[in-house]
Order: C-alpha cells, then structure tokens, then sequence
C-alpha cells in the first residue's frame, strides 16, 4: 500500500460515517466506496489509482475551489462529509504531506452563507429522556444562538413535538434508545429532519455539566438557569460536544444559553401550524401565500429570522404584547422617522452571520469590511432613536453597542476592496504596517527594474525583439528569437529551448529577481498574518457584535410590523387578560391580498367563555366558512406577535394556545385513514386545551357514516361548550344541521351561517357570517359551479328530492320520540297492561345519555313498536 493511501485509510477508519475529501493539490479525492457514493450522487466520473498492493481502487474527486457546492449537495441528500486538508507547503514538506481532518460538514452545522437560508435559522437539536420526560436543547452555528428546555409530565412528549414542529431542526441527536422511538422518528422523518443515536457519554449529566462549564469559564450554570434543569443540561451538553468534535475550532461566538419554558408563549401545534399556513404553504411547502409572506418586509437577514421566530411563537404575557404594539404604534404614527429606520437598516449586512464567521475563524477580509460598512450606520442608528417615546424603541436604543473601536481598527488596518482569497495580497491598507508598505514599494520598483533591464539588454545587444518573461517554473528569463541567436552575448546563460526561440539569463535579472518575488512572497505572507490578528481582536468582541446585533433584528422586525400596518390599513388592537375576543369587521390578511383590492367581504367575531363559548357556522361549501375561522385565528396570532390586524376594531384577550382542525386527507407514512387522523387530532385538542385556548373545528365526523359523524360531532360540541369540563372558545364550522338544536339545549352555544342569495336553481355566496343557522347546504349549486355535467346535476336534483322526502318522513318520527323521550312524566302510570316500549321509556334517565347512545336506543325502540303494533 502506497503511504499516501496508507494516510488515507487512517483517517477514514476514524471517520467512517462520513464521506472523506481528501486533499491533494487543487482537488479533493475520494477513494474507494466513497467514490463509488460520491460519483453516483454527484454525476462524476468514476476513474481509478494505483494504491499500491491492493491494487487500483475506485477514485474520483472535484476541483477545491467548488467543493463547497459538491458538499452541499451530498449534505442535501443526508451524507455527512470529513474535509482532510493538507497541513503544511507540500514545497516545504519532507516525504508524505502531512494532513489533518480540518472540519465535518452534516446537516445540522453548515455556516457557509451560499448554504443556508438568509431568513432563516439552521439548527442542530439533541432530545434526552429522564423519569419525569425530556430535555431538549437547539444551537444554530451561524449566528451563535443556543437554548434548551425541558418537557415535562404526561404532556412532555406532545410539548417535545411541538417544539420539534416550531424550530424544523435539520439534524437531531438522540439520546441511545430514542431512535427506535417510532413517537418521535415518524415526526422527525415527515419534517425531513436527519436525525442519529449520538455518543451516550455526552448525554449524561456530570459529563454534560462539566462541559458547559468550561465553555463558558464558569464554576456552575446558576447564572444561565440550567443548575436545577438536569434533563435540558444532559441535551445542552450534548449539542456541545457534537459541535466541538464536528467543528474543531473556537465556538467563540456561542457566548451563552437561553433556558426557555414553553408554556411562556403561545403554543401552535404542527397541525395549526399547517392549517393557518404560517410560514410554509401547504400547497407546495413554500413561503409564497403564507402569513409570513404578507407581514415579512424586513430589510435584514436578521431581522427577517426575528419576525418568522415571532409567529412561530407569540407571546403570552400582556405587558411584552402591549410594548410591542406601543413600538409599532409610534413607527406608524411616524412615517418619516420608519423610512428613515428602514433606509438605515438596509446599509445593516447580517451581523450576527458575519459575528459568528469571525469568531468561527472563517470570516475573509470582505467579511470585515461588511462589519464595518455595517458599523458606521449605528451611530445615525442611535440619533435617529433619540427622540423614542415607546419604552421599547428607547430600551432597543440604549442596546445599541456602537462598536466604534472594532470600525476603527478595521477602517484603519482592512483595505477598502480586498480581495476573495486571503492569499493574494491586498488584504491591508497602505499606512497601517510599515513592512507591508516597504515590501510593496520594493516588489512595485522592482518591477520596474525589470523593465528598465529589458530596454537596457536591447540597446547592448542590438536585438530589437528581445523580450523579459515570466513563468512559475524559471522565474525571470529573457527570451530571443531563433534569427537573433548570433547577437547573444557570452555573458547569458541558455535555460530553455522553444521552437522559433530560447531562453537566457543572467546574473543582473536573477539578482532582480530575487528582490521582486522574495518582496512579493514576503508580503502576502506579512499581510495575512497581519489579517488573522486583526480578525482575532475582533472576534474578542463577538459578545458585544451580538448584543447590537439583536437591537438591529428587533428594529427591523417593529418597522416591518408597522409597514405592513401602514400600508394594508391593520389597527393596534386592545389587548387585555380577559377571555373575551371582539373583532370588528375583521379580514383575513392573506386571502385580502390576493383578492381585487377592497373585494374581501370582512365579517365580526364576538367569542367569550360565557354566552359566546362555541360559534357554531353551518352554510355551504366556498361560503367562506372556513376562511372566516383561520381569519378569527391568524388576527389572534398576529396580536399576541406583536403585529396589528386587519380589522377595523379589535379588542382582544390573550389567548394560550390556538388549535385548528381543518381539512382531511389520509396519512399514509403511519397508515392512518382520514377519519383516524381527524380523531387523532381532536382527541389531541380535548386533551390539552384551556378555558384560555381558541379552538377552530371544521367539519368533525365526515370522514366516517353520517349518524356516527353525527354523533361524535355533538359530543364533541357539548364536551368543548361545558364550563366543567373545558369551556374554550371555539369556533364550529358543519354540514351537520341538526347540530343547531345545540343552541336551546346547552349554553353558550350560537348559531351563525353564511349568508347566500338565491335567485332560482342559482345561488350567489355573500361571505357573510350572520346569526342563525342554515337549513341547507347547497351541495348541487356548487357542484353546477365547479363544471358537473348537466346530466349529473339534473340527476342529483331528483335524488336529492326524494332523498328530503323520506329524511322528512324519518325526521317527523325522531321528533315525536324525542318529544317522547324528553317528557316521560306525561306517561300514565296506571295502564292495565303496559307497552314494553313505554315501560322501558320510564326506565330510562334521560339526562345521562349520551347523543350517540339515545339516537342508538331511539332507533331499537322504533324497531319494537313496529313488531307490537
């Protein structure tokens, strides 16, 4: 075996999960297996090499300077890559170049910028299990950011998913045993998430703590909240280690760690988060035609991942809510001071993507230029925010760290348009270093010796066409043509032979040569380390970068929240701790847009958790029933984000969490039919909601037969309307008209439907919601608009009247029972031979029946009067 593929095998035996980029010259090649991977994944060429005894084994390899795009793809399709670089100057070297495994590149710690999203954040996770449930911890390498928590009690796993379901991580570690967890592999395969057992030595917790510990140069993590949180430490220390052995380098710009409880926010499981189509489209999973679409006019990168984390988790807390609405305020109140805001920001490059490259150690000279170009517009930043009266835009102002000794070392030592590459030169400005600037001159003046040289040797020799060149081989040469060999003096020396010419040289241009190429060697090598020690100084300051880094994305965020307010006319609602939510002509800020402007027909809510509980919206299809739910929803959400609604009035109480149940469709990956995932989802939502939570529930029970749809429907409705039992406001939207008996039977039940007009066998959809329900749904008007062959609705039209005719016949019967059953003292007593049917009526306690069980007894009670009469 050959010993460069004797050092190829080493480090592939201590990474052999990933696929290996080996170093050599301008390429990285991959031998063996992971060429045959790398060839079939990427289309490359698969060739071949000597590597000694083994023979010729499989080998192909991509150029260094692409790499990084070859990488990703690999990355995309769930590979992990270990980049070996070689270590030293293979000019210099004695023997095998000596290399070293620089980085491993997975899913969850890229840091390139060309690789990740400039909205939004790329995380890793870690999820550990304990007795009392799980610890979970998240960092994104680029920007620093790095938070745990723990799940706790019979709800713990259901939190963990939703968390999962909130930060989307791209990679997951999890604790050994966890990963032949089907409740949490399934999810985590459905998000596309890459997701592995990691080392079970980082989980545990004196590994965990000690860890932690020595990253932040602290004796115990009381200050960071973690000392009693064991479960979210053993996660915490887990994604530190993973970073730490994947990275090998400084995680300088990963400063601390947030401890977070998610019970302080709103909570949106995945299923409202895909039926309100917050942040990714549920036709097509992009961000086109979400809330985010509408309400992100952030002109930072930063500031764009701020307002996305704000819907995917809105605030609770009153105070929090009302200080951002009293920023946005101000800015829509101050149109001149928001476009200024926003002009500024738009100078802002992505500071905490270029903090974290700093500190990282892969930040080029471009990279620092962008931090001060970004610098200089804080102090404007500053004055600009003077005159505040919010609390929020003073408090974001006094954050403002200016930084002005990080812009002055980097205006007084970077030039102003360096270079890509850090070893071509032109990294420093002139003034700043006294070698650079004489190293300069001499590899400047030498140049021109060269060329005085040149014109010297024509006149002593008389050859005309005499030239100087240069090439990486020979250095200088003086060249001469074939015809003009005569003229050469004897004080040249002959180096290379061409076909019309040859090549000389002499004392004087080797003594030159020396000076221009050494000056030149010399000052690219000066000028990157000078380079390295100013970007080491500013990675010192990461923590500070950080902090303003934050104001600025916060800024942005306000702004972006008070343009679109200004812009699609949104009003501050009044938000308060009640249980009360009053919407006044609201409108759905998505759908409004993408409507004729002023075509969106708006409608009022009034929902509480006394005489308004459940809204119960009967109508027919493409009424808009559905539309008026999410509206109701997404205003909620807005308001608690910070955000002002589109509405005329608002007056809002805090909401905890918001649950949809909307749409059908089979999930085939856990092979549940749609009725089951219906189910799954309802029982999910009468587990966990709150007299506090905003319930929308559309269409319960048709996935399965009409009177087992039926029933289930108005147990369900009765269950989430009873006070005792949970008593949230929800919204109802069925085809189930028989549902609207629910208004004189249980509190806090209202009927409303969407108001239609009908002129003949045509029907025209108003979209308004008005009070009481509809007594038909409209199924073959909207079967006629949607493009059914005449034939089939004429068909349906006969069905459908005989279909009524005998439901009317049964309905009578079912009333007179029911009548019956509702009134059992009006019985006689005293008949000489009682009806079996009746003495089994008297029998009965009414009350406690169930809707499913008394529709059940009602139809065998039928069936033996019939046999009696």
């Amino acid at each position: 075996m050959t010993p460069m593929f004797n050092q190829y095998r080493q480090f592939k035996a201590q990474y052999p999960d990933c696929l290996l980029f080996f170093r050599l010259g301008d390429f990285y090649e991959l031998f063996m297996e992971d060429a045959e991977i790398a060839a079939r994944e990427l289309d490359l060429v698969l060739t071949g090499r000597d590597a000694g005894a083994v023979g010729r084994v499989p080998m192909c390899g991509v150029p260094y300077h692409s790499a990084e795009n070859y990488i990703a793809k690999l990355i995309e399709k769930g590979y992990k890559v270990a980049i070996c670089e070689q270590v030293e100057d293979p000019k210099q070297a004695k023997g095998l170049v000596r290399r070293e495994v620089v980085r491993v590149v997975t899913p969850g710690t890229l840091v390139e910028p060309r690789l990740l999203e400039e909205k939004r954040n790329h995380y890793l996770a870690a999820v550990c299990q304990g007795k009392t449930g799980f610890g979970l911890a998240y960092a994104d390498l680029s920007t620093g950011e790095f938070a745990a928590c723990e799940l706790q009690g019979a709800a713990g796993l259901r939190q963990l998913l939703e968390e999962l379901g909130r930060l989307e991580p791209r990679e997951v570690l999890l604790e050994p045993g966890l990963e032949t967890a089907p409740g949490i592999t399934e999810p985590l395969k459905l998000q596309g998430a890459a997701f592995q057992a990691y080392d079970a030595k980082a989980f545990r917790h004196p590994e965990a703590y000690r860890r932690l510990c020595q990253h932040f140069g602290t004796h115990s993590l009381r200050g960071y909240g973690l000392e009693d949180l064991e479960l979210a430490t053993r996660a915490a220390g887990a994604v530190l280690q993973y970073l730490e052995e994947t990275q090998k380098t400084s995680l300088g710009h990963i400063t601390g760690i947030q401890v977070y409880f998610p019970g302080e926010y709103m909570t949106l499981d995945p299923a409202t988060r895909r039926n309100l189509e917050i942040t990714r489209s549920i036709r097509d999973g992009s961000r086109k035609g979400t809330l985010l679409s509408v309400l992100d006019r952030t002109v930072t990168s930063m500031g764009g991942r701020m307002l996305r984390s704000w819907l995917e988790r809105p605030l609770i807390r009153l105070q929090e809510i009302q200080a951002r609405h009293e920023a946005v305020a101000e800015l829509v109140e101050n149109p001149l001071m928001r476009a200024e805001l926003r002009s500024l920001l738009q100078d802002v490059y992505d500071l905490e993507r270029l903090a974290g490259r700093i500190a990282y150690g892969n930040a080029n000279a471009r990279d620092l230029v962008a931090l001060k170009h970004s610098l200089v517009a804080l102090p404007s930043l500053k004055i600009l925010l003077g005159d505040a009266r919010s609390r929020r835009l003073q408090e974001l102002r006094d954050q403002l760290d200016l930084l002005d000794d990080v812009r002055d070392l980097i205006e007084q030592a970077i030039d102003d348009d360096p270079p890509y590459n850090l070893n071509e030169g032109g990294l420093i400005k002139s003034g700043y270093n006294a070698e650079v600037d004489r190293l300069r001159k001499a590899a400047r003046e030498g140049k021109g010796w060269i060329a005085a040289l040149e014109v010297r040797e024509r006149e002593k020799t008389g050859i005309k066409s005499l030239k100087i060149g240069y090439n990486k081989v020979f250095g200088y040469y003086i060249e001469v043509t074939r015809p003009n060999l005569h003229l050469v003096p004897d004080y040249y020396m002959r180096k290379q032979t061409l076909a019309g010419a040859e090549r000389f040289i002499t004392p004087e241009l080797k003594e030159i040569e020396e000076q221009v190429l050494g000056a030149e060697e010399k000052v690219v090598a000066l000028e990157y380390q000078l380079f390295t020690e100013v970007r080491q100084q500013v990675a010192r300051e990461v923590a500070r970068i950080q902090a303003s880094a934050r104001a600025v994305a916060e800024l942005d965020a306000l702004a972006s929240f008070a343009e679109v307010a200004s812009a699609y006319g949104y009003v501050r609602p009044e938000m308060n701790d009640g249980d009360e939510i009053w919407i006044k002509d609201g409108r759905h800020p998505v759908l409004e847009r993408v409507l004729p402007e002023g075509s969106f027909v708006p409608n009022d809510c009034l929902l509480d958790t006394r005489e308004n509980r459940l809204l119960l919206i009967t109508g027919p299809n493409m009424g808009g029933k559905s539309t008026y739910m999410r509206q109701v929803a997404l205003i909620c959400l807005m308001a608690q984000a910070g955000s002002f609604v589109p509405a005329a009035e608002a007056r809002l109480g805090v909401v905890d969490r918001i649950f949809t149940r909307v749409g059908a469709s089979d999930d085939l990956a856990t092979g549940q039919s749609t009725f089951m995932v219906e189910m799954t989802e309802v029982a999910a939502i009468l587990h966990a909601a709150t007299k506090r939570s905003l319930i929308v529930l559309d269409e319960i029970g048709r996935g399965t037969a009409t009177f087992d749809g039926l029933s289930i429907a108005w147990a369900v409705a009765e269950y989430i309307a009873d006070p005792e039992r949970l008593g949230a406001k929800t919204l109802f939207a069925t085809h189930y008209h028989e549902l609207c008996e629910l208004e004189g039977l249980i509190p806090g039940v209202k009927n409303y439907s969407v108001a239609v007009r009908e002129r003949g066998e045509e029907v025209a959809f108003l979209y308004k919601i008005v009070r009481g329900g509809a007594d038909r749904s409209y199924g073959i008007q909207v079967a006629r608009l949607a493009g059914l062959p005449r034939a089939v609705i004429e068909r349906a039209q006969e069905i459908l009247t005989t279909l009524e005719q005998q439901e009317g016949q049964r309905r009578s019967r079912r009333e007179a029972a029911m009548a019956r059953a509702r009134q059992p003292v009006q019985l006689t007593f005293f008949e000489a031979r009682p009806h079996p049917v009746v003495e089994e009526l008297l029998s009965l306690n009414v009350m406690a029946l169930t809707p499913l069980e008394a529709l059940n007894l009602l139809y065998r009670l039928q069936e033996k009067a019939r046999e009696q009469r």
